[in-house]
């Protein structure tokens, strides 16, 4: 029966990612089977962290955080937990040996949004690599068993990572300004955005897809295709807010339809086929 409740939670999990991201979603369905359920497990237990910091407004965050790092702590020493998302979490955690620290950094990371309105280059740093950078180092821990490419492309996991959550904070000015008052770009007066602070800021994030890319490439076969699904829409995402001008960043959130996500999966699987990744 415990194998019941394993894949029931780890449904769980699957079931998070596919409501809360389309674009992760398809590119998982491409990852070898065996390698579905770690990254659900991954990303049900950030996603909901996440939630926690930005949307339980109504109740004492730091509380709610505090008590989910707890819990997932206590899971992972004990190897089980009541709540399905941290219960696939944990099972990931001590299968791949997948570092505390790693996630430890993702904790602070989320817990600083509970404080910080405005982010200086060390804190901007800081929380790029505990939000993003150590997701993708969680993933590429689940990718490679072959402990000498793993520590050979944590540098172009920790880019591909910081170059989606840059995309996501010019994607989402509008909400983190406006409405939470954040600022997470150092140097940035939001109130006077000119084309150049966002040009910037672009060639910041260009210089991260180009390093990131460059690893996609050495990935296992089995999960290459996901990763790059994932970056191609990214990358999408990115061209139409780099040719969409500054204040209208500032005025609505930039999207790329699902019917481009879908042209742009079928142009993926197309390249694969042809070896062009």
């Amino acid at each position: 029966m415990m194998n019941l409740y394993d894949e029931a939670c780890f449904e769980c999990s699957k079931l998070i990612t596919k409501k809360y991201s389309t674009s992760f979603s398809l590119g998982i369905k491409t990852f070898d089977k065996s390698f579905r359920y770690p990254i659900y497990a991954i990303y049900g237990f950030v996603r909901y962290a996440d939630e926690i910091v930005d949307t339980f407004h109504d109740y004492d965050q730091q509380q709610l955080i505090d008590r989910f790092s707890d819990e997932t702590f206590r899971a992972i020493k004990e190897g089980i937990s009541t709540n399905p998302v941290i219960h696939s979490f944990q099972q990931i955690v001590n299968q791949y040996h997948i570092d505390h620290e790693l996630i430890r950094a993702f904790l602070r990371s989320m817990a600083m949004d509970l404080d910080n309105k405005a982010y200086d280059k060390e804190s901007y740093q800081t929380y790029i690599y505990g939000s993003a950078e150590v997701i993708g180092l969680m993933c590429l821990r689940v990718f490679t068993s072959d402990d000498v490419l793993y520590q050979s492309l944590i540098p172009k996991a920790r880019s591909l990572g910081a170059a989606f959550q840059k995309v996501n904070f010019l994607r989402d000015v509008k909400a983190d300004y406006t409405e939470r008052g954040r600022t997470y770009f150092p140097g940035i007066d939001f109130n006077n955005f000119t084309e150049q602070d966002k040009l910037t800021i672009e060639a910041e994030i260009k210089h991260d897809f180009d390093e990131a890319f460059e690893g996609i490439k050495r990935l296992p076969v089995g999960t290459r295709l996901g990763v790059y699904i994932a970056y191609i829409y990214y990358l999408q995402l990115f061209k139409k807010i780099s040719y969409t001008p500054a204040n209208v960043i500032l005025q609505k959130r930039i999207r790329v339809s699902d019917a481009r996500k879908m042209s742009l999966y079928i142009k993926a699987v197309l390249q694969q086929k042809l070896n062009v990744i």
